[in-house]
Order: C-alpha cells, then structure tokens, then sequence
C-alpha cells in the first residue's frame, strides 16, 4: 500500500482488485497494525460499513464449519458477497492456525465473491484471535456478509458478542451442550441458538427443550432468543436460519440500534486492547475510553497505546 495514496483510495481499489489485493491488505496490517497507513485504512473501513457481521460459535466439532459452508453456499445463491474469518486453534510450535478452516469450506476458488481468512487464536481465550477485529472492519467494508467462526473452546467463546452483529450459537444434540450452555454463562451471548444435526431424532429434540428451559430462567436484555433446529449437511431449516438472520438485521437497523451496539463495541475492544497489553493498572491510568459518535477505535488506541508506553 503506498503511503501517499489516500485511504479511501486504497479501499476503493480493494473492492475491484479481488483475494490477492485484499490477502496483502490484512498481511500489511498483521504485520505492521499501528503503522500510519493501516490505521488509516481501518479508519476509512470503519467509517464505510457494508456487511451484517455474523458470529458462528459454539463447543468443537458441533458442526460450525459445514454450517459455515452451507451459509456461503446460500448467500452467493441470493447474489450476496461473503467473506469468512475461520479462527483455529494454534500449533505451539509455529503458532499458526492448526486446522486451517479454509481447507473444510467447499468454495470455488475462481469466485471473488467468496473470500476466507484462517486466523490461529494463540494465546487467545475469547474464542477469536488477536488481529480478528482489524480484519472483520476491512472486510466488513468490502463485503455484503461477514462470518465470524469462532476457535470452538466452550466456555470462553464471549468475544464474539463484543465483535459480531449477530450471534449464533451452535449446539449438537446427545453431547452435553445444552448443559453447558445452561451452567457456562454462554446463555447471555447468543442472539440465535440452533440445534445442529436435527437428523437425531429424539436427541435433537431432548437438546432443544433443554436450551428453551435454560433460556426461560435467564436474566436477558428482554430481546426474545430464537431456538432452531437444522441439518446442515442435509440442507434442512437453513432457510429458517436465514430469514431468522435478516429479521435481525433488520431490527437493528430500525432506531439506531445497530449504531449504537457497534459503538459499544468499539469501546470494548479498546479496554479489551488496553487490559491485554498495559494490565488493569494500565486501563486506569488510560482513563476515559469513551469514543465520540462515528469515531473509529483505532487512531483513538495509538493515541492511547503511546500514551502508555
């Protein structure tokens, strides 16, 4: 990315210039996060929102990633552009992503319309990695749909309700998911929850009952939580999912609704970011976090990362 060429110029130019332009934009911005002409690309990604970010978590091998693929799979059908940023666990020794998602969602390598990024979550207990953020506002600057597959760790999976517009938590039947959902606190993050592999039978059945019990004794925000059953491998109930995704989306566009939680958001990730590299000490010496309306986090953190260093 040249360093005098306009921010804006260079996100215009990542629309039409398809994967290896857009690849090398988040390989500049992992590597140099805080340089000048990545804040500034974040800033103008920021300001610019196209996509619905949709976060996809839940226990490992409950079936997010053939989720994922059937979701795609869907979306281009209806002439949606998606990008998809699939989280894995690391190698402790190269601290890359171990799985490699990308290698489990059939996609046509030809087709621009389909963008998939392998992120390894390292260190990293919330479910997503490091750099996830970053790559979910450029991405959601160039595309019509965002998935955001979490690393599948159970119990930590919170940040995604920090990072997503809409969360949808996956639960297999006859595994003891729908336990853990109700004892784990996972039960405040999802604003979708669905039954994968319906084909159980009676599991699946078991399984659903369970998570509409655990969600009939939760404190929520008041905002009712759908409950739905699916086979994605079979391709049953994804065209409920889908309606029950763009009902969403469209609530959150009525009243400000989506503004306002993308702002919350973007004061949490500064915390977030401020707490993992300065420690709580640091948070408080940062004091007052609050972002002004429309104001993009990242040029707000250098400021504040310098401050501290």
């Amino acid at each position: 990315m040249p360093p005098t060429e306009p921010a804006d110029a260079v996100l215009q130019r990542l629309k039409t210039g398809g994967k290896p332009a857009i690849s090398a934009a988040l390989a500049a911005i992992e590597r140099h996060p805080e340089s000048a002409g990545s804040l500034a690309l974040l800033d103008a990604a920021f300001a610019a929102p196209l996509a619905h970010v949709i976060g996809l978590t839940g226990p490992p091998g409950v079936g997010k990633s053939t989720l994922a693929g059937a979701l795609i799979r869907l979306y281009r059908k209806s002439g949606r552009r998606v990008a998809v940023i699939a989280v894995d666990p690391s190698s402790r020794r190269s601290g890359g992503a171990l799985l490699g998602d990308r290698t489990r969602l059939a996609q046509d390598p030809e087709d621009d319309g389909i963008f998939v990024r392998s992120m390894a979550a390292r260190d990293r207990l919330g479910g997503l990695a490091e750099l996830t953020i970053a790559a979910m506002v450029l991405l959601r600057a160039l595309y019509d749909i965002v998935l955001l597959e979490t690393v599948g760790v159970g119990q930590s999976e919170a940040d995604v309700a920090d990072c997503a517009d809409t969360v949808v938590f996956c639960v297999q039947p006859g595994s003891g998911d729908s336990l853990q959902f109700m004892k784990a606190g996972i039960v405040e993050i999802p604003h979708l929850i669905v039954v994968t592999k319906s084909d159980m039978g009676e599991a699946a059945a078991r399984a659903r009952a369970d998570v509409e019990g655990a969600l009939e004794l939760a404190d929520g925000d008041g905002t009712p939580v759908e409950v739905l059953s699916l086979s994605a491998a079979r391709g049953e109930g994804l065209d409920e999912l889908l309606s029950e995704i763009d009902r969403r989306w469209a609530w959150l566009g009525r009243e400000k609704r989506l503004a306002v939680q993308r702002h919350r958001q973007a004061e949490a990730w500064i915390s977030d970011h401020l707490r993992q590299r300065f420690g709580r000490r640091g948070l408080q010496r940062a004091g007052d976090v609050d972002l002004r309306e429309g104001q993009s986090p990242f040029a707000r953190l250098a400021v504040l990362s310098k401050v501290l260093d």
